[in-house]
């Protein structure tokens, strides 16, 4: 699967949006990545979970993880297809931003983990996930996503990120947004999407 393909799949499950968003940064764009009306299909996950498979068939991954919620899912079904365990990095506490590996997981010493994600902006789950399993005795082969928005700006030091797509996309602070300046209503997307407060 070629980053034209991943996109246009987005587009075509819905999942790729097209609008006046207010992003959780506080920024404003007019596109947005709703990653569970692709994982929401079984189909269409199995399918963007064989690239991560054929990638990573040959690096010998004996675990896949992936932060909650949306990781979790591509773990279980990128393991699935490499034959291999998958793992969970959970919210240590409600209201916290540290992850915990738990559910009675372990790891043999040495095993070799490919972290996997939906949609990466910042990194701050992958962070988290990272610094997760700094308490076990594992290497971490690489990190997957499914789309890098930071377009290669967002890196986790020597552990290689490898993203099916990779795209900017544009983002304005309120005061300088072309879309506010038109008059097209803003969104406030996620659970449930509802105009967002003026």
């Amino acid at each position: 699967m070629t980053q034209p393909d991943l996109l246009e799949q987005l587009e075509a499950s819905g999942a790729l949006k097209r609008g006046h968003f207010l992003y959780a940064s506080g920024m404003h764009g007019d596109i947005y990545l709703e990653k569970f009306d692709l994982l929401r299909n079984p189909v269409a996950t199995s399918k963007v979970c064989e690239h991560f498979a054929e990638r990573f068939r040959d690096e010998r991954i004996d675990v896949v993880v992936g932060p909650t919620t949306g990781g979790i899912l591509l773990a279980f079904e990128t393991a699935r297809q490499l034959g291999v365990a998958a793992a969970y990095a959970e919210r240590s506490s409600e209201g916290t931003s540290g992850r915990e590996i738990r559910r009675g997981t372990t790891f043999q010493p040495g095993a070799r983990v490919l972290v996997v994600d939906d949609i990466l902006t910042t990194g701050g789950s992958v962070r988290e996930t990272l610094a997760a399993l700094q308490y076990h005795p594992v290497e971490v082969v690489a990190v997957g996503v499914l789309v890098d928005r930071s377009a290669g700006a967002t890196t986790f030091g020597d552990v290689p990120l490898v993203p099916i797509a990779s795209k900017k996309f544009d983002a304005w602070p309120a005061e300088t947004c072309p879309l506010c300046a038109d008059g097209v209503p803003l969104v406030k997307p996620g659970t449930t999407a509802q105009p967002a407060a003026s």
